[in-house]
């Protein structure tokens, strides 16, 4: 049966109170786009990134972030169908769609016959959250990465990069791009790593902050030195540091199968706040 929806619509800045609202009831699900929101306002974004509302101006019901990717907040079923007519009506400018498991692999289900095949579909990735130090001991290597660190953690980005999404970001001359990304993290003293004798053993990266959370992504290890502790030790380095100087907590999501990395964030005092999908297209 089809569902009878209204238009989803363009949010400005005479929105950002009841915008700000909907962001704060999901701190965790709704940080790549709050710290967007926060960074370059709620107008028309760099590179045809726009957000758009689902609901009355006083009472805005659902959000979604339409750029580089395609994040939902709080999308109930109508505003998955409002927003899936409106991405149907565009040429397709994203790479992947990520956020709330529910909404995005409905998102996806209305959209694959246009913007189909996908590469891979990831439809459950739990999405953990802390806000207290790992009971296990840091490790006391594991720092932030200076800025003339850049050609020592590069290749190691690229590596982590490459086995997570299974294609280099360095393909399509984005090499350029992605050296910006990186340097941008150690600039924003967001990047960590243990780096011995100019090697990365362990790193990681705040990739996203707000006022609610640290987001930790590119958690990568060595591989010859996988299953020796080097990720849970280093992950405590990082939420300890990043509860004391960035946020008062600590978010990440993870594949399901992912079991070793699921028990690393476990170790480290990680508990499910929800459960993330993402396409990859």
């Amino acid at each position: 049966m089809n569902m009878l929806t209204v238009a989803a619509r363009r949010v400005g800045e005479t929105d950002r109170a009841v915008v700000e609202r909907l962001l704060d009831e999901e701190p965790y699900a709704a940080a790549q786009v709050a710290e967007r929101i926060a960074s370059g306002g709620i107008g028309w974004w760099r590179g045809d990134a726009r957000i758009f509302g689902y609901g009355s101006r006083r009472q805005l019901e659902s959000l979604c972030w339409l750029g580089a990717n395609l994040i939902p907040v709080r999308a109930n079923p109508a505003a998955v169908a409002a927003f899936a007519d409106l991405a149907r009506r565009s040429p397709r400018t994203c790479s992947s769609l990520v956020g709330d498991a529910d909404a995005v692999l409905e998102l996806w289900r209305r959209l694959e016959n246009s913007w189909g095949p996908a590469r891979e579909v990831r439809a459950c990735q739990p999405l953990l959250a802390t806000s207290a130090p790992s009971s296990v001991t840091p490790d006391p290597g594991v720092r932030l990465v200076r800025p003339e660190e850049i050609d020592v953690l590069f290749p190691a980005s690229v590596a982590m990069y490459t086995e997570e999404v299974g294609v280099s970001p360095l393909l399509g001359g984005g090499e350029r791009d992605y050296r910006e990304r990186v340097t941008e993290l150690i600039r924003g003293r967001r990047a960590y790593a243990r780096i011995v004798n100019g090697r990365v053993l362990f790193k990681a990266e705040l990739a996203v902050v707000t006022r609610h959370t640290a987001q930790v992504q590119g958690v990568w290890v060595a591989p010859e030195l996988r299953g020796q502790g080097l990720a849970t030790a280093g992950m405590a380095a990082v939420v300890e540091d990043a509860l004391r100087r960035v946020a008062p907590s600590v978010s990440l999501y993870v594949n399901d199968y992912n079991f070793a990395a699921r028990q690393v964030y476990a170790r480290c005092g990680f508990r499910q706040a929800g459960t993330f999908a993402t396409v990859l297209l």
